[in-house]
């Protein structure tokens, strides 16, 4: 251990001793602060303009696409082949490897001396990164600890692999500079080669187990595996183990055989490291950040627990002629094992497949129209090609019929789930995440344990909203439509339309939903909705103004009543009957994400309202849960005009100024359960219109999924919310800023150059 320690100081000083390492420790000081800085100049420009971030800082500084860790860690064989390209070629070129060699020291101390070297060098370059880090404890409000200790560790980590190589092939040649461009390739192809053969089931393995980026994505996400560390260290170990054997054949004479045998042997064990330590069984997994971002939640776990031993098989299927058919091609399998792998942390026999198909199904034959004179096959071979792949690979329209039937699923690539003879459909969607979130995807793994799955029947036979219309008043985004991930059907439940005309109502259902009904419900309707009342089903009603008369007479038994006239609400922007109630305490309590809502002051968007009246004598327990601002809003007994003159407030008229409900809970204790039941003033608030109001900030999405939810006692969703981060804040202003540059860019740089300098004069004049 002392000749390690020997060489490695031997090391450090001729490192020291030369400008080099001052030049590039410099630098590298230089780049950090420069990025660093423009990223928190950028925050603070953000804060400074009034917005409010949804993110954290810290990740976006450090580990953000343009921040410190990512361009550190994309640019680090810019330093590292300078460091290292003379560490044994200065010894083979100069000929004191021949004193080396006849000295008593071992080829294995010389190698890990100079490692050990390279390795305080890292500390160096870390240190000099921590300088930053330490910074923002004092720049960023609650930063994150654990994350910011992970992109030390990964850091750290990448130096030493990197170190690692560049002994090997500082070893190789006789050359420095050619030593330094072997290094800087090697770099590049280990930082690149995972996107090599992606489409090649044997060598896409091989490449991403060589890659190093995606283990470092991982670190800088804040979460340590076991795999991960023991890739790195498999790297350090594989490189210097090879440099020993590369030296030692110079110390002695033996067959091509023996040193094949050697460097082949050192590869195997290290792939068959790699190899035991990727499997799921044996990964321990670390997540260091504070809100545990990169594990799924509690109630997640114990769904993917519940699934028990069965196997859960995971099909892919891939439309050519549909949509994201980069999900399904070859080349996204590790992507999806990315996808899928904090699943398969909880349980390891999920298995993976993908099935490439063509079908024109739900596609109309526009693509034919636009290929005149082709057949099916002729098209599907010719974009096969254009995408580096065969058209044997993919199952004819005849095949896929017998294997799956998506006649009634959207083009996209979709998952289809099985376990234990169970199946059920995982879809992805055309918006900005693209990918089912955690919500989803639990939401079908629980539909696989449930016997029976949560039901909502929606009323129709008297003109109420319609669930398969995307008509601006009607329902279908919230109900089913397959392609929208808030849709009900997306959440986990099932939902379907009833006629109480025509129809009996289920008994196992979660809620009956009457949406608006513009005439009188019969007698046999009322007769069957009063029964089902009674016998402690939960109820979704909601009602315009003008239809009082409709419902009110169903609402009596209640203590709730829809009040004469509709709400108006004095804005700048917005027409005034289009009133905005808040949530209240118990309407944030529906669905975690309203909490949020809740807290930020975010409205219901509900046009053309009326005011619930509410009776003290009710049977049922009656709770707000939303309600007018009283300042802005009033109750307008007449009928007005919203395109006219500005509408006045007339008391005189009968308009009431007061904070009124517009959507009530009532529960009550009766046939060995609670019965839930909602009341809203308002049935727009679920249309499709109103979920994409895009001219002001509304929580419709949000209110809708917490009163399903609520309704079926949180069997559905299963939310995935996360609190915001902690840390979406900085207490330095811009103007301070100006200080941390002259810190970061000249005075330290400056120092280190003093120093480099004073150390470079006193040993030349030795």
């Amino acid at each position: 251990m002392k000749t390690i320690f020997r060489v490695a100081k031997t090391e450090l000083k001729l490192l020291f001793y030369s400008p080099i390492a001052w030049f590039l420790i410099i630098i590298f000081m230089i780049q950090c602060g420069f990025v660093y800085l423009k990223g928190l100049d950028n925050i603070a420009m953000t804060i400074e303009g009034g917005y409010k971030l949804p993110f954290s800082v810290i990740s976006s500084i450090f580990s953000g696409g343009q921040g410190v860790l990512s361009n550190v860690m994309g640019n680090l064989y810019l330093y590292l082949p300078l460091l290292t390209m003379g560490l044994i070629s200065r010894e083979t070129s100069s000929g004191t490897i021949r004193l080396l060699y006849s000295s008593p020291i071992r080829v294995r101390d010389i190698v890990l001396g100079k490692f050990v070297a390279m390795v305080a060098m890292s500390i160096v370059m870390v240190g000099i990164v921590s300088i930053y880090i330490i910074t923002s404890y004092f720049t960023v409000n609650n930063p994150d600890t654990g994350l910011l200790l992970s992109y030390v560790l990964g850091l750290f980590l990448l130096l030493c692999a990197y170190s690692a190589i560049g002994i090997f092939m500082s070893c190789l040649t006789t050359y420095q500079i050619v030593a330094a461009v072997c290094t800087f390739v090697t770099f590049g192809i280990l930082y690149n080669v995972s996107g090599l053969w992606k489409g090649v089931p044997f060598l896409r393995d091989v490449t991403y187990f060589l890659s190093v980026a995606g283990r470092t994505d991982w670190i800088l996400a804040g979460l340590i595996t076991s795999n991960g560390v023991i890739y790195f260290l498999a790297i350090v170990f594989m490189f210097l183990q090879l440099t020993i054997y590369k030296l030692k054949t110079g110390m002695e004479t033996t067959s091509t055989w023996v040193k094949v045998s050697r460097y082949s042997f050192i590869v195997i064990v290290t792939i068959g490291i790699g190899y035991i330590s990727s499997i799921p069984q044996l990964i321990g997994y670390f997540d260091v950040t504070r809100g545990k971002n990169n594990t799924i939640k509690p109630d997640t776990q114990k769904i993917v627990k519940d699934l028990g031993d069965e196997p859960l098989e995971v099909t892919g299927y891939a439309n050519i002629l549909g949509g994201f058919m980069e999900d399904g091609n070859p080349e996204a399998y590790q992507l999806n094992i990315n996808r899928w792998a904090p699943y398969v942390r909880f349980k390891h026999n999920i298995k993976l497949k993908t099935v490439m198909y063509y079908d024109t199904l739900n596609l109309g034959n526009g693509i034919m129209k636009a290929n005149p004179g082709k057949t099916l096959e002729e098209i599907i071979k010719k974009m096969a090609e254009t995408g580096d792949m065969r058209l044997s690979q993919f199952k004819r329209p005849d095949e896929i019929r017998k294997m799956v039937d998506l006649s009634q699923e959207p083009n996209y690539y979709i998952m289809q789930l099985k376990y234990k003879g169970r199946e059920t459909f995982l879809r992805v969607f055309p918006d900005n995440d693209h990918w089912p979130s955690e919500t989803e995807i639990s939401a079908a793994l629980k539909r696989l344990l449930l016997a029976k799955i949560p039901k909502i029947l929606f009323v129709t036979g008297n003109l109420e909203r319609n669930i398969n219309k995307m008509g601006d008043r009607d329902y279908r985004a919230l109900a089913n439509l397959k392609n929208f991930r808030n849709s009900l059907i997306n959440q986990g439940f099932d939902v379907d339309t009833i006629s109480l005309q025509n129809d009996s109502i289920p008994k196992n259902i979660s809620a009956l939903v009457l949406a608006d009904p513009k005439t009188a419900l019969s007698g046999l309707e009322t007769a069957k909705l009063q029964q089902y009342i009674d016998d402690g089903g939960n109820l979704l009603i909601s009602g315009e103004p003008r239809k009082q008369a409709v419902l009110n007479p169903l609402l009596s038994q209640f203590g709730v009543q829809l009040m004469n006239g509709a709400i108006v609400q004095t804005s700048r922007d917005l027409e005034p009957h289009l009133a905005a109630p808040f949530l209240t305490g118990n309407g944030a309590k529906l669905y975690p994400p309203l909490e949020q809502a809740h807290a930020d002051s975010v409205v219901i968007s509900m046009p053309m309202a009326t005011a619930l009246g509410i009776e003290s004598s009710s049977p049922y327990t009656i709770k707000p849960l939303l309600v007018t601002d009283p300042r802005k809003s009033w109750l307008k007994k007449d009928k007005f005009v919203t395109d006219s003159a500005k509408v006045k407030f007339e008391p005189e008229r009968g308009d009431l100024q007061k904070s009124f409900p517009l959507a009530v809970s009532l529960t009550r204790k009766t046939k060995g359960k609670e019965q839930r039941i909602v009341v809203a003033g308002d049935a727009d608030f679920m249309s499709n219109i109103e979920l994409n109001r895009f001219n002001m900030r509304t929580a419709n999405f949000a209110f809708n999924t917490g009163i399903f939810s609520w309704l079926s006692y949180g069997e559905f969703p299963i939310s995935s919310y996360r609190p915001a981060p902690k840390d979406t804040t900085i207490s330095i202003k811009r103007e301070q800023i100006k200080y941390l540059r002259i810190t970061f860019l000249w005075v330290f740089p400056g120092i280190m150059l003093a120093i480099g300098a004073l150390i470079l004069i006193r040993r030349k004049r030795k």
